[in-house]
């Protein structure tokens, strides 16, 4: 008896000591937990771009006689949602050019001012019934800038002309509080491209159930691209002071970080395009391309977000309603019925036997990411025959990981938690076979460096040059960008002081441009590209030799997905 009492006593105090010992991570709030745990989520874009067969309004000053939405409904919107598994849609309440679907008395250019019910509907009222009716959360995407007022694309509400700062200030203040105070509780709040106004009070007060999308307030990350895909491994975490930047992205990707903001992979359903026109339609994504963006978003541990995009009736398209059902039936017909699962396990090791040989080309594998990344490496077994074979490893994964393979027979599956930090915490481990599915592997490297612009010492004044290089023809989509400077000869000390960004001519935000170190530099396009889309990197450079002369380029290139 003395014994037995003796074991337990030491396995008491080996398990209160391990406790003791667990180093700090990063872990989900709340609210964050509640958000990602939704995995799917439809956006919606609809507005003045809808009737002008654009991607913006660019001017703000659109006829709005035209806009009569006759066969809007709601409802519709919330069951194609549920129809591919979305839990909650984003509205996106007020676009670039200012127009809003609220009856807001802050500005003449929106809902109250159009033919559709004689000026006396509200979209985003509609839309929050609908939802609640239905069982979907809401999110508001409201644009921080307004053409208006001069804050145009990519200046996170910053005005052009400085003495319509305080004023548009007050506007969009406004604004955000109508939409957040009136129309029940949101769960997201989208702020595309950061927003330099301070909002704080207002977030504290009506969004504080909410997750944040970019500003300074975010609490969850754009990936870096509009692919929809993350890149592997994807962590949830990163340093704070990062996280405080307002735009931060994976490539911040940091597990051993002191910040939890998770990953919202956005897509579009035209490739690629947000809102409706007749040609979009014909650039609609097929159901195995969703199926590989669901893989590295979702099957990464994110959370896709995919748009829908309603035509000038209001209605989403029926060919759009049926490619969403159609994606939704085979996530369903994939992952509904699992071969074999076990839940919990708080063990290095969790297996899954079968009662015969059984054919296996899939596994998902969960963490409790309540308690943060703990697993950091791990791998995939499959026992055939007498022996145990490896079928596929990792490292992230967080909310959830799904892992793919070329079918095998196995007797017995296992999954081995081969680091981790603090004790690995398994949620579930689930096995399937996916019946007429190929495998695919794609890469993710960066794509090779071009060259973008050259420079000449030559050029320099008093040792100091001004050197605007334009980007435009290599920044072609949204994502993060890498440029770099060269330089022929290292004894000139030829250098970069300093340098500013600039999307459409306009005053940009400069958290949209990062330094790495002294020669290279990230860029952020965050908003959406089109042909017309300008995009300026202004360089400021020196050199204090003046026996040499001294040349070079410089070089970008997309970072990888």
């Amino acid at each position: 008896m003395k014994n037995v009492f003796l074991f337990w006593a030491i396995q008491f105090i080996c398990l209160f000591t391990l406790n003791a010992q667990e180093l700090p991570l990063a872990k989900p709030s709340p609210v964050q937990y509640k958000w990602h745990e939704q995995e799917r989520i439809m956006f919606i874009h609809f507005g003045v771009a809808t009737w002008l067969g654009s991607e913006y309004d660019e001017t703000g000053n659109f006829d709005l006689s035209r806009i009569n939405p006759t066969k809007l409904d709601t409802d519709e919107w919330c069951k194609t949602a549920q129809s591919w598994g979305a839990k909650q849609i984003i509205f996106v309440a007020k676009h670039v050019g200012g127009f809003c679907w609220w009856p807001t008395t802050t500005t003449e250019y929106g809902v109250r001012n159009i033919p559709w019910k004689n000026g006396k509907g509200d979209v985003l009222g509609d839309l929050a019934k609908s939802c609640k009716k239905f069982g979907l959360n809401l999110g508001v995407y409201i644009y921080p800038g307004d053409l208006h007022y001069g804050a145009g694309i990519g200046s996170g509400g910053k005005t052009q002309d400085p003495a319509l700062q305080e004023t548009y200030n007050k506007v969009f203040r406004q604004q955000l509080t109508e939409v957040l105070k009136n129309y029940g509780d949101m769960l997201e709040v989208w702020f595309d491209g950061s927003c330099v106004i301070d909002v704080s009070d207002i977030l504290e007060k009506y969004a504080r159930n909410a997750v944040i999308f970019q500003s300074t307030h975010a609490t969850i990350r754009w990936p870096g691209t509009e692919s929809g895909k993350l890149a592997y491994p994807a962590w949830n975490s990163l340093k704070s002071s990062v996280l405080k930047s307002g735009i931060a992205t994976q490539y911040d990707d940091d597990p051993d970080g002191d910040a939890w903001a998770p990953l919202e992979a956005d897509v579009t359903l035209y490739n690629h395009n947000w809102f409706w026109s007749p040609a979009n339609e014909h650039k609609r994504r097929p159901v195995e391309e969703l199926m590989e963006i669901y893989y590295r978003s979702a099957g990464y541990g994110g959370v896709l977000l995919l748009n829908s995009t309603p035509d000038t009736t209001g209605k989403i398209p029926f060919a759009d309603r049926e490619r969403y059902k159609a994606f939704g039936d085979e996530i369903n017909r994939r992952f509904a019925q699992p071969l074999r699962a076990t839940k919990a396990s708080g063990t290095n090791e969790v297996a899954l036997k079968f009662q015969k040989p059984t054919a296996v080309n899939h596994v998902i594998v969960e963490e409790d990411y309540r308690e943060g990344h703990r697993i950091r490496e791990y791998r995939i077994e499959g026992k055939v025959g007498t022996q145990w074979q490896l079928l596929s490893n990792g490292s992230s994964v967080g909310r959830k990981k799904i892992d793919a393979f070329p079918t095998v027979t196995v007797s017995e599956i296992k999954l081995t938690v081969s680091k981790s930090v603090n004790r690995p915490l398994v949620r579930a481990f689930a096995a399937y076979d996916v019946k007429n599915y190929i495998h695919k592997y794609e890469p993710t490297e960066s794509k090779e460096w071009v060259v973008c612009g050259e420079w000449n010492t030559n050029t320099f004044i008093n040792g100091r040059d001004t050197l605007d290089l334009d980007l435009s023809k290599f920044i072609d989509k949204p994502g993060q960008y890498e440029v770099k400077f060269i330089t022929d000869v290292v004894v000139t000390g030829a250098s970069i002081d300093s340098a500013v960004i600039n999307f459409e001519r306009q005053n940009t935000m400069q958290e949209y441009l990062i330094r790495k170190d002294d020669n290279t530099f990230y860029i952020n396009r965050t908003s959406q590209v089109t042909p017309n889309s300008v995009s300026l990197l202004t360089l400021y450079m020196q050199s204090d030799n003046k026996v040499f002369q001294n040349r070079g380029v410089f070089k970008i290139r997309k970072r990888a997905n």
